[in-house]
């Protein structure tokens, strides 16, 4: 078995934990919404004994404290903290798996640092730029409805709200993958994150279309992908759809829905292996 080390990376404004663990190219995580460094443990261990796996709790998470809680987070500047962090870990491109907001970071950093990522495989970002006008604004709205059920009603009920605008649940997943435990203080700490500085950034995001679609043909990769269980009505499902349309590629099916990475990591990860050696 694999041994995992941590470190803390300085940079400017905060110091970012990572984990690393695994042995072969090196495969970094982007997780999605609160998610950190453990959130996708179980995919993890299905995937260190082909991948030398990266995971990091973002900016504001858990152990990655910002210098000031307070200052405004974009994502840009998560693009900064892992475009330093990459720089530390290896000279050469890198694998990445971006989910849901993890994979809109990762889709910003492609476009403004090719040469960084080998393959990104984007499993639904919330990238409402790419969207027709109509469905960006039906999604900026839940964005926004979000925003207001937070501030006025708290993290819990936000909670509740996003958990119905993405469909992700446990009902479906594989039989050895337990029901998440009751949140913890650190957990919640993350939520609050989350809803106050990393929801508006993602509202606020405005890709780089054309640098987007200048990738195709290239050495960079960027992968669509999408649940199969997730409703095609899912803003983020519709992102994936657009973002397959600019690169004249398919949508990559993957196991369960929006947090297939947790509900089905042994069936993810194979989808993943897959993906990830193919030449798409």
């Amino acid at each position: 078995m694999s041994t995992m080390r941590s470190g803390m990376l300085a940079v400017p404004g905060a110091r970012i934990y990572y984990e690393v663990q695994g042995v072969g190219p090196l495969l970094l995580v982007l997780q999605g919404g609160e998610g950190d460094a453990d959130r996708t443990k179980g995919l993890v261990r299905q995937l260190a004994g082909e991948y030398t796996v990266v995971t990091y709790d973002r900016r504001g998470l858990s152990r990655s404290s910002p210098d000031d809680p307070d200052a405004p987070v974009t994502v840009e500047t998560h693009v900064g903290d892992v475009h330093r962090l990459l720089a530390s870990l290896t000279s050469e491109s890198a694998l990445l798996l971006g989910s849901s907001y993890g994979g809109l970071i990762g889709l910003v950093l492609a476009a403004r640092h090719p040469g960084l990522v080998r393959t990104l495989v984007a499993h639904e970002p919330p990238a409402l730029s790419l969207l027709p006008e109509a469905t960006r604004a039906c999604a900026d709205a839940t964005f926004g409805e979000l925003e207001k059920t937070y501030r006025e009603e708290g993290w819990g009920a936000a909670f509740k709200m996003l958990a119905e605008v993405t469909g992700a649940a446990f009902a479906d997943r594989e039989p050895d993958v337990e029901l998440p435990a009751p949140l913890s203080k650190q957990r919640i700490a993350n939520m609050h994150f989350f809803f106050s500085h990393d929801i508006p950034a993602a509202r606020n995001c405005e890709l780089d279309v054309p640098a987007i679609a200048a990738l195709k043909g290239t050495a960079t990769r960027v992968v669509p992908a999408a649940g199969t269980t997730t409703a095609p009505g899912f803003f983020d499902h519709a992102c994936a759809t657009e973002l397959a349309r600019l690169l004249d590629t398919e949508v990559a099916p993957f196991p369960g829905g929006h947090n297939g990475l947790t509900s089905h990591p042994k069936a993810f990860a194979t989808r993943l292996r897959e993906v990830l050696t193919s030449e798409m």
